[in-house]
């Protein structure tokens, strides 16, 4: 009997380990945001600013892949595209006052990263809509003309 509960808790644990596994093989990283980032940056390019802002708010487009999505804002804070479709109601909407659960300034930090580095990352706490919880969130923006092209990763 004993064997017997052992071969059922080993067995559990591995199932456990491997569902923790593909959860976090799930999840975008740092280097498929950056990815996404310079493809978004690229499709501009290629089709214009127009065509390329109705594709990113696209919530099933090619520029959502698992839990990224492409952002577009001017450098005055004005939403310009969202891809995450929860969010989609405040393109068009000036958010440089948005702060998070600390009180940083969002908006005004993605802008500051693009004007001083052209590109780079900026992290701030932000609710994860999977977990529930506020976790630690850095997203990665590239300047591109009078707006930032960015994608937000979760750090966990």
């Amino acid at each position: 009997m004993k064997q017997f509960i052992s071969k059922i808790l080993l067995l559990a644990m591995t199932a456990l380990l491997a569902t923790g596994a593909y959860a976090a093989n799930d999840r975008a990283n740092a280097e498929d945001c950056v990815a996404l980032v310079k493809k978004a940056v690229a499709y501009i390019k290629a089709n214009g600013k127009d065509k390329a802002f109705a594709e990113f708010n696209n919530s099933k487009g090619q520029f959502v892949d698992r839990n990224l999505y492409i952002f577009v804002y001017d450098l005055n804070g004005v939403s310009l595209a969202i891809g995450n479709g929860n969010a989609s109601k405040m393109v068009g909407k000036n958010l440089i006052d948005m702060r998070d659960a600390e009180g940083t300034y969002i908006i005004k930090g993605l802008i500051q990263t693009a004007k001083t580095k052209n590109q780079g990352w900026f992290d701030y706490k932000w609710p994860n809509p999977v977990t529930k919880g506020i976790e630690e969130k850095s997203s990665y923006v590239e300047k591109v003309d009078d707006y930032l092209v960015g994608a937000g990763i979760y750090k966990q």
